[in-house]
């Protein structure tokens, strides 16, 4: 029994080390170092950023540590797809050309993101009048979910909004329980409570003109409001 445990040990130390034993350029993998910031050069943690080859189509990712950076080893002389996400929303415009060396280098990549302090939830429906999520949100909400999961200590407020139809207290009662709704799915998902909170906004806030239909439906809207990061 002790030699087994004492082999686990050794065992556990050896992968631990492997695993942080820093990675080294080669001559057919470069050492490329991703630096994520904002627009106020503040690091952006838990930022997921894809690498796609423009030659074969091969993905390479890596996500960002607590000081907005991360290091990983992909093959040179190629032009790269570069893509991020933030909330829903794919960010996919950037390219990376990467140089050919005739010895192994390191590259450096700063990309510039700055997270929205307001955004809407443009795929959550619920029934009319009510605050039952309808199986087509689910796509969206577990990608809110995945991505609070990656940004350890976002906190945000779930915040509903309806158009005036209707009697306002009736509105407001209805905006808190969809609110409340998204909050209880993210929480079903693994987010914390105290990282969601929920609130309502009734008819408040209009975007659109109640008048048409068209601004009706832009108003009957979910919205996530970033408190802290």
């Amino acid at each position: 029994m002790k030699k087994l445990l004492v082999l686990v040990i050794i065992n556990t130390a050896l992968q631990l080390c492997a695993q942080q034993a820093p990675l080294k350029a080669t001559l057919s993998q470069a050492l490329l170092q991703v630096i994520v910031v904002d627009d106020k050069n503040k690091p952006q943690t838990g930022q997921l950023v894809t690498f796609t080859s423009k030659k074969d189509g091969k993905m390479y990712n890596g996500t960002t540590d607590g000081a907005g950076k991360f290091n990983m080893l992909i093959p040179p002389a190629q032009k790269y797809g570069v893509s991020y996400r933030i909330f829903n929303e794919v960010y996919s415009d950037l390219m990376m050309e990467f140089p050919s060396a005739a010895s192994p280098f390191t590259f450096e990549y700063t990309i510039t993101a700055t997270p929205p302090r307001k955004f809407t939830l443009n795929n959550v429906f619920f029934d009319s009048g009510k605050s039952t999520l309808r199986l087509e949100s689910n796509k969206e909400l577990d990608q809110l979910a995945e991505y609070m999961g990656l940004k350890k200590t976002l906190v945000i407020e779930i915040a509903g909004h309806t158009d005036n139809v209707g009697a306002a207290d009736a509105n407001q009662k209805l905006s808190e329980d969809r609110a409340n709704a998204v909050k209880q799915y993210l929480i079903k998902k693994g987010i914390a409570a105290n990282r969601v909170t929920a609130k309502g906004y009734g008819d408040t806030q209009p975007e659109a003109d109640n008048s048409t239909a068209e601004g009706r439906q832009k108003n009957r809207r979910t919205e996530v409001h970033i408190i802290s990061e």
